[in-house]
């Protein structure tokens, strides 16, 4: 379907713009479109969308410049909420995996472009370190077009474990502040939270991890690499027995809600990946059901059997948990077929999976803050761990019954690239096409999940909420996900399509604050985009200088940054 826009001769011909400001895209109405807005209530009836300067307005004068949008779906443009494409992690699984040819590992310019081709406007990288923010804020300068942020890790840093052991909370709380302010973040991720730091100090020795293999609760272990014993335990006290997994995920969440960050503590949990591990992760869930909390790509954590050879799914049981705590959010990070690129700041998780599919690995480690693991993988539909990994994040999407918490990603590029995602978009909203991929795989993923027995179909209003407005609302992104009054003008245009994939692959139309980027799949115009940040309060007077004073005292001990040259400075 051909959509004009004004100034076009021909509309078959593609229209370039010089700038957003330029009198001809200063104001603009989407005409005649078939709008799906779950935030202002809008379920698919026609109407308009105004835009004046880059922003939605309420109406135009009639001789505005209109674009004609009839017999198309109309949304917001999506919002990005987990992925991981810039940073010193991605530039490292660059190197180690040229043969990827850009499939998971485009590069920064394409990211923008790519997901300026899908529909999406916003996107969050998810896991930096903090000595890894210029590098990766000198990356998002050359991601174009959309808006973007990073999320700071925190979970295995060495001076806020030493603050949480100590039980000095305040000081943890400014320290937050302070590190999240230093590297222009927009929220705190933690990462197998004192996992990757006992891992670091040598407790996955070969009798650290015959002492981890029975805690109390915890699940049998699979042959393989020792454990760490915190990857299995959430009271495990590696560390020291004031400095449970337990006991660092509940401080950070509490001080990420008492500094009112816009999102809140974005948690990869311990054990993932291992068999058995949902049990670990409904402890870890219920340790934060009092407190705000974004658990993410909870498919590699929604496990059970006892060892590889009963792995099977437990997504119902975290379902059912999710609908009744209404105050969690969760992506999904469906698993994809075909050649991934495991890139996590998980180091141990990741090294156990370069033991078991015997590929190359890389591992980097960030002076006291992190490591990351870098593997390449493949998931085959003939393996059946790969096919119960794809079905366990079907269940989650088809189970969880508010889509308002249930996000999509495939934790690119851990599950697959984010260029599957109108494959999966169709997985949702086509149960057909979703019975004769699940006969595709390994026989036994029937078996072991309950995904042949769920009729769940996704519809286009679903897909507006798992990819836009939950998002957008779980991000503290006010102007995003939606189309009322005051909203950046990210707006997409789709050619409405029995074959969903054929519809998200090629938007007919997306705008980036009022500006055309993107037409029928070809990028025609390149803006910059905005780079996010949050602006966290801080203390005050004396008690802020007291305060810097005890965090340079143990910054200065454990880098080699000096305090003062350590934030990323404007420009």
């Amino acid at each position: 379907m051909t959509v004009r826009f004004p100034g076009d001769k021909n509309p078959a011909v593609t229209g370039r713009r010089k700038s957003r400001h330029d009198s001809e895209t200063s104001a603009l109405r989407i005409r005649g479109g078939r709008i799906f807005d779950p935030t202002t209530g809008r379920r698919g009836e026609t109407g308009d969308v105004c835009i004046l300067n880059g922003t939605i307005v309420p109406s135009l004068p009639a001789a505005a410049p209109i674009l004609e949008a009839r017999n198309l779906v109309v949304m917001a443009g999506g919002v990005e909420v987990h992925t991981h494409v810039v940073g010193p992690a991605v530039g490292a699984a660059r190197l180690l995996c040229p043969e990827d040819g850009g499939r998971c590992l485009p590069t920064l310019p394409e990211v923008g472009r790519r997901y300026a081709r899908l529909g999406y406007t916003t996107v969050m990288e998810a896991a930096v370190s903090p000595l890894g923010a210029r590098s990766a804020h000198a990356d998002l300068d050359d991601v174009p077009i959309v808006d973007k942020g990073i999320f700071i890790l925190l979970g295995n840093d060495s001076v806020a474990l030493e603050f949480i052991r100590d039980g000095r909370f305040d000081v943890l709380k400014e320290y937050v502040a302070w590190m999240i302010e230093a590297t222009r973040a927009w929220a705190l991720k933690v990462v197998n939270p004192g996992g990757v730091e006992a891992w670091k100090c040598g407790a996955h020795a070969p009798d650290a991890g015959k002492a981890s293999a029975a805690p109390s609760g915890a699940p049998g272990l699979s042959p393989g690499p020792p454990l760490v014993p915190a990857e299995v335990d959430l009271d495990a006290t590696t560390l020291g027995p004031d400095l449970t997994p337990r006991r660092i995920v509940t401080s950070l969440a509490s001080a990420v809600r008492d500094l009112g960050l816009p999102h809140p503590l974005h948690l990869h949990m311990n054990g993932l990946g291992l068999p058995g591990n949902a049990a670990l992760s409904l402890r870890t869930m219920d340790a934060l059901r009092d407190l705000p909390a974004h658990f993410t790509h909870v498919q590699f954590h929604a496990y059970g059997g006892r060892t590889m050879k009963g792995f099977r799914s437990r997504a119902a049981d975290l379902a059912a948990w999710f609908d009744d705590h209404p105050r969690a959010t969760l992506d999904v990070g469906q698993v994809m077929f075909g050649p991934a690129v495991g890139v996590s700041a998980d180091g141990p998780a990741l090294y156990r999976l370069h033991r078991a599919n015997r590929r190359k690995w890389l591992n980097l480690d960030i002076e006291g803050q992190t490591g990351c693991g870098v593997v390449p993988h493949l998931y085959r539909e003939s393996n059946l761990v790969s096919g119960l990994q794809w079905a366990i994040g079907l269940e989650l999407f088809l189970l969880v019954r508010d889509p308002w918490r249930v996000f999509l990603t495939t934790d690119h590029p851990n599950g697959g690239p984010f260029s599957s995602y109108p494959a999966l978009i169709r997985l949702l909203m086509d149960r057909t096409f979703r019975q004769e991929a699940l006969a595709r795989v390994h026989p036994k993923v029937k078996e072991r999940s309950s995904l042949a027995g769920l009729t769940r179909e996704y519809t286009l209003e679903d897909i507006a909420i798992v990819t836009r407005a939950g998002p957008a609302r779980a991000l503290g992104l006010e102007r995003k996900g939606h189309l009322a009054p005051g909203a950046d003008a990210d707006v997409v245009l789709y050619n409405p399509s029995g074959d969903a994939e054929a519809m998200f692959a090629t938007p007919a139309v997306v705008l980036k604050d009022g500006v055309v980027v993107a037409r029928d799949g070809e990028i025609v115009q390149e803006t910059r985009g905005r780079t996010l940040r949050a602006v966290p309060p801080r203390g005050q007077g004396r008690a802020r200088t007291a305060l810097e004073k005890t965090i340079r005292d143990r910054f200065e001990r454990t880098t080699t940054v000096p305090f003062e040259d350590f934030p990323v400075p404007d420009g």
